[in-house]
């Protein structure tokens, strides 16, 4: 099965046949062109995954050409061909809708790995848009991309409770998503052309959330210069969503607990009362059934949130959704950043998939901007993550080897029954010095290199290879001399 469908336009014929001989080799499904028009031609017959687009042709310039072929297929991956590089010619290419760009000569190795990697970006953008189109045909949330099992279970819940006007309880860790799941709540009911005003009660004061929620009138308190509205006046007809409602002051609660049930309120320093229609939608990243029994959270309270509760799987458990959520994010700050679009390579993709992302959506989110700022080419590597990414592969290797350490279970048989068992210090020392060794061997060495990465003092790190046993030596042309102390590069042996 072909790889990938291609399409050369170039107006040498010893360049289009030895482009044909190349990619049929890499098995490619490849069709020649030999001017522009006949290219346009050739995408009107039939669709193909890339284009590789000669800038000089005989009858047009490659560039406009581009710019046309982007109004048909906006998905189509495109690198040019030229004749010279510069930083010129690399910024009309990208800001002309171009993947990427190739100077004659090329090296064959390099250009089979633009291919592939441009053939997977548009891979990635075609699922992304099948995905949005089936997922706004079945739900109309166009702002969360998904596809696992738990994501649309999720997905289905929204979809079932929006229309009604029961409170909802969103649980989930930090960083799943859960305002842009009330979000959706709120665009898929009824009231989606009244406000929508989220809350984070955490990072109120008491004083003056109640004061934002209910309003103030005039001299209600020493600031209250003039009468104010709150929130619930201001959303009426519309929703409210409390996030991060467990922090909010028993006070506070028994505030919130009457406007649920009796739909009214008063401003602070008032005596009238005030009828509002407002739909609440809370999230909590506590669990507030713990909270009830430890008496931190009104038990009447949790019940009339609690009406319809869904729960948001953090990203470890749903990592098929990682690559859709990657190529929304790289999309979303290539635009934002006036880059052209990026791709990830196979490798960072991997160390995506394999970390468990503790900051869920919110920190891979991050991972991504990051990636896209600082980077200058159009395929991104894992170094590009943080580190914070691609170092915990280290610890995961090393927790994976414990089990050698580790007695028998009782009744497993083994040589190591009558050996005595290791205590938890000799344990956690052997995997410390096991990763000094991991991130010595890294970084060829260079303490100083190997401490940034660990985000510890150079000293501390010094300290521990000291204490660990883990023997350094310099490495030099005449061969190894005395234990290395600073940043050199260093060879490192096994501990004694």
């Amino acid at each position: 099965m072909p790889k990938g469908s291609i399409l050369v336009v170039d107006d040498e014929a010893e360049i289009r046949e030895g482009l044909e001989a190349l990619l049929t080799s890499e098995s490619f499904d490849v069709t020649l062109a030999e001017t522009g028009a006949a290219g346009l031609q050739r995408l009107e017959d039939r669709p193909f995954d890339l284009m590789l687009l000669d800038v000089s042709l005989p009858d047009r310039n490659g560039l406009d050409m581009l710019r046309e072929i982007r109004l048909r297929d906006p998905h189509l991956s495109i690198i040019l061909i030229t004749a010279y590089g510069s930083i010129d010619m690399a910024r009309a290419a990208f800001k002309s809708g171009a993947q990427d760009y190739i100077t004659k000569p090329w090296s064959n190795d390099e250009l089979i790995a633009q291919i592939s990697l441009a053939i997977e970006g548009r891979r990635l953008r075609e699922e992304n848009v099948q995905l949005k189109r089936a997922l706004k045909q079945r739900y109309n949330f166009p702002n969360i991309a998904g596809k696992s099992e738990k994501m649309l279970a999720v997905l289905d819940l929204v979809a079932q409770v929006a229309p009604s006007r029961s409170t909802v309880l969103i649980s989930g860790e930090s960083g799943t998503g859960k305002e842009l799941i009330a979000k959706a709540i709120h665009a898929a009911s009824s009231r989606a052309d009244k406000a929508f005003i989220p809350i984070n009660t955490g990072s109120i004061p008491v004083d003056l959330l109640e004061s934002q929620l209910f309003g103030h009138l005039k001299g209600a308190f020493t600031s209250a210069i003039a009468s104010k509205k709150g929130l619930f006046e201001v959303a009426d007809q519309g929703t409210i969503f409390f996030d991060e409602i467990s922090t909010i002051s028993p006070e506070t609660q028994a505030k919130l607990l009457r406007v649920i049930q009796e739909r009214e309120f008063m401003r602070l320093g008032g005596t009238e009362t005030i009828k509002v229609d407002v739909r609440i939608l809370a999230a909590s990243n506590e669990d507030l059934r713990q909270l009830v029994r430890e008496g931190r959270f009104r038990e009447d309270l949790f019940h009339r949130l609690n009406v319809i509760s869904i729960h948001l799987p953090p990203l470890r458990e749903r990592k098929e959704d990682i690559p859709l959520l990657i190529g929304r994010f790289l999309g979303q700050f290539c635009r934002e950043n006036g880059k052209p679009l990026r791709v990830f390579t196979q490798g960072a993709m991997k160390v995506a998939m394999d970390y468990d992302w503790p900051g869920n959506v919110r920190e891979l989110e991050n991972a991504v901007e990051r990636a896209v700022v600082l980077s200058n080419d159009p395929t991104m590597d894992a170094d590009l993550l943080p580190e914070s990414v691609r170092t915990s592969e280290i610890a995961k290797g090393v927790r994976l080897e414990l089990s050698e350490f580790l007695p028998p279970a009782p009744g497993e048989s083994g040589h190591r029954a009558a050996e005595p068992a290791p205590t938890l210090f000799e344990i956690l020392e052997e995997v410390e010095r096991r990763i000094l060794i991991e991130m010595l061997e890294r970084t060829k060495g260079n303490q100083t290199e190997a401490a940034e990465l660990l985000q510890i003092p150079l000293s501390t790190l010094n300290q521990k290879i000291k204490r660990l046993g883990v023997e350094t030596r310099r490495r030099s042309g005449a061969g190894r001399v005395a234990p290395s102390t600073g940043g050199e590069s260093t060879e490192i042996l096994p501990g004694k």
